[in-house]
């Protein structure tokens, strides 16, 4: 099928995902037929870098024909069984990899099959946990304003991105979202003095310390512009959460296997979690898997409460053969080529280039991000304040990134979740020649968004 045919075939029967009609009946919409490293492959025979990595998640990089090979071999041998009642050798193998990876205590994996799914899981557990140990009052979820958590109608209650909620409104009932840490970064002072960390417990002051089940976070928050957290941040999260008797779970969908240049954010930023959310890198996505990784003490006093004995909840592919067999040969693959610490070094890198980019363009206001994690915030005039207008941003956004995207060869993404800004998050085997091709291809975005824009 040629590219007229498969874009045609797509306007009559494929629903896009968070893509608006213009750009779906585009004639210069991308479709991607091969990968390979850090590149992507479409069906016009073009060569584009893939900055983005998938969507934040394809950290070993395209093309892995080992990690194929382990979900074929899987395909052939068991495709399916299930861990309700019964269980099977790679979901084993996989909880028992990542409990190797994992911080602290950190041990037991309830797998599910996707972020969102990660999300509603820790909910559920948080809520389940606390009702176990004689506490059914504790329901609510604190989380942080712009901060992205998924889709799903529980992990949408506890989204930040505010107009992703309201199409679906009214949600459930007790989740509320306060201050995250924009503005804040390396060292502001002590950590229990900041606006961002008393916005949490004040927070939970007001929705009544005893009615409260967990506080969410990640540990760099992606939407709004990869807010890294002031120094100290966490571990005052940490201490807020123990003195109310409160779960602490970090989302690590994003953040996770590697992306900060760790193998997990928390151990970036301190403050060991009582749950952490896994997607997106723990198959590197060559095959859908999402998990909640839990305190093992949690698990054992839940399990052996009178009021449960059990997790009630589950899923049909939840931990499936495939998916868990195709976690184990990434990480195994992450960990034996020592992927996590070429993150780091060609982080710091990307960190030097694209500050370098922002001292040549009026069009940043600021470059923000760690690791392999980074986003370039835009303006008008950096030096006059001149902001983007809404319709300039729109501009930008819908018009000129997507035509810069196709010159420059490179795929990024435009994020207005707060701000106009653009993710920056290639696979994290990237080479010097591929960092080269994104710097270039960054600094020819930010030309065109000059040349569009007056100052």
């Amino acid at each position: 099928m040629d590219s007229a045919a498969l874009r045609s075939n797509a306007r009559k029967y494929l629903g896009p995902h968070f893509t608006t009609k213009n750009a779906w009946w585009s004639d210069d919409l991308p479709v991607f037929v091969r990968g390979s490293g850090c590149y992507l492959y479409d069906s016009d025979g073009n060569r584009l870098l893939d900055g983005l990595a998938g969507l934040f998640s394809v950290n070993i990089g395209h093309g892995r024909t080992d990690i194929v090979a382990a979900a074929s071999k899987q395909m052939e041998l068991l495709p399916y069984a299930t861990n309700w009642g019964t269980a099977h050798a790679p979901a084993i193998e996989a909880a028992t990899l990542l409990a190797e990876l994992t911080p602290g205590e950190l041990n037991t994996t309830f797998f599910v099959n996707s972020g969102s799914e990660a999300i509603e899981t820790a909910v559920k557990f948080a809520r389940q946990y606390h009702r176990s140990q004689g506490q059914p009052e504790r329901y609510k979820v604190i989380s942080r304003e712009s901060a992205y958590h998924g889709t799903t109608f529980g992990a949408l209650s506890v989204n930040g991105v505010a107009k992703l909620r309201e199409p679906f409104e009214p949600l459930l009932q007790g989740f509320r979202h306060v201050q995250n840490t924009l503005g804040y970064t390396g060292d502001c002072g002590p950590a229990a003095e900041l606006d961002c960390v008393r916005a949490i417990e004040q927070a939970i002051l007001e929705e009544g310390p005893e009615l409260v089940a967990a506080v969410v976070a990640e540990p760099v928050q992606n939407a709004g512009g990869v807010l890294v957290p002031p120094d100290g941040y966490w571990r005052e999260l940490r201490r807020i959460c123990d003195k109310y008797g409160i779960l602490l779970v970090a989302d690590e969908v994003i953040n996770g296997f590697g992306r900060l240049g760790r193998w997990f954010g928390s151990e970036l930023v301190g403050g060991e979690p009582d749950m952490m959310t896994v997607a997106k890198g723990i198959t590197s996505s060559y095959s859908p898997l999402g998990g909640l990784v839990v305190r093992e003490s949690l698990v054992g006093e839940l399990f052996e409460s009178p009021q449960a004995g059990t997790f009630t909840h589950g899923a049909t592919w939840g931990g499936h053969p495939v998916s868990t067999a195709t976690a184990v040969a990434n990480l195994t693959a992450l960990r034996d080529e020592k992927v996590v610490d070429n993150a780091a070094t060609m982080g710091r890198r990307l960190q030097e280039g694209l500050a370098q980019l922002a001292q040549s363009h009026r069009c940043v206001l600021e470059v923000r991000g760690t690791g392999m994690l980074y986003a370039v915030e835009l303006t008008a005039n950096s030096a006059s304040g001149r902001e983007l207008t809404a319709d300039e941003s729109k501009r930008v956004l819908q018009e000129v990134l997507p035509a810069a995207y196709r010159r420059t060869g490179v795929m990024l993404r435009a994020d207005d979740r707060r701000g106009t800004n653009i993710s920056i998050s290639p696979p994290l085997v990237l080479d010097e020649e591929a960092l080269t091709h994104l710097l270039d291809g960054v600094d020819g975005m930010l030309a065109d968004i000059e040349a569009a824009i007056p100052a």
